[in-house]
């Protein structure tokens, strides 16, 4: 089946937003150029450009110097997008914990090793606001603090491709039940694992920073595999 018009010119205008042949902060043609260019209607035009400012591609403003311009890259808005697909394929039954768990293996270890090496004073100040206590918290506080931990790692790597990615992995829900099945002293351990990380870091320890990483995953994992 054929998709709709409308589809086809945002597929094409998305070719050249992400081929680098429109620039973040250009403009694109106005809509009679691409009525013309497209041979479609005005409507199928703006139908097309709805969409694509829905995927944060574009930003359209009105009056004289207005328009449709190719959006500049939000990191906030691209980590919200794959945390949105990253929970519709685990609600979907495509992505297990056991993904997850290798995904986080593959970013967290050797992100562990680089905050140890590149963290700074600032860095140091938002690992430690990030820290619950597990005999006080509850459980929302909790899972927004290891979030927020993990994400401060990420930030301390010093590299914003590891922040980008990193951060939807902790926002992905699997529901209550699996929550709820966790052994006695999970989140003791988990704090205590966020504790001796965050000495690692402040040392400077890449080694034994990547080690803690491990260990904690490999806590992580049998916990949820009971």
């Amino acid at each position: 089946m054929r998709p709709p018009a409308y589809q086809l010119l945002a597929d094409e205008l998305r070719e050249e937003i992400t081929s680098g042949r429109l620039q973040p902060g250009e403009r694109l043609p106005p809509e009679p150029e691409l009525c013309v260019r497209s041979g479609v209607s005005r409507s199928t035009v703006r139908e097309a450009l709805r969409l694509l400012a829905s995927q944060h591609l574009i930003v359209t403003t009105r009056g004289v110097t207005g328009g449709s311009f190719v959006a500049h890259p939000d990191a906030d808005q691209l980590s919200e997008a794959l945390s949105t697909g990253l929970t519709l394929l685990s609600n979907s039954a495509e992505v297990g914990m056991a993904d997850l768990l290798e995904l986080r293996r593959a970013l967290e270890i050797p992100a562990a090793g680089l905050a140890a090496m590149r963290r700074t004073d600032e860095n140091l100040v938002e690992l430690r606001g990030a820290m619950f206590d597990p005999d006080l918290d509850e459980l929302a506080t909790m899972l927004t603090a290891h979030a927020a931990f993990h994400a401060a790692v990420a930030s301390a790597t010093g590299n914003p491709l590891f922040e980008l990615v990193t951060r939807p992995l902790y926002h992905v829900t699997y529901g209550e039940e699996l929550v709820e099945s966790l052994p006695d002293g999970y989140w003791a351990r988990v704090d205590a694992d966020h504790r001796e990380l965050l000495t690692c870091v402040k040392g400077r320890d890449s080694e034994a920073a990547m080690d803690v990483g491990r260990r904690h995953l490999d806590y992580i994992a049998m916990a949820n595999a009971r």
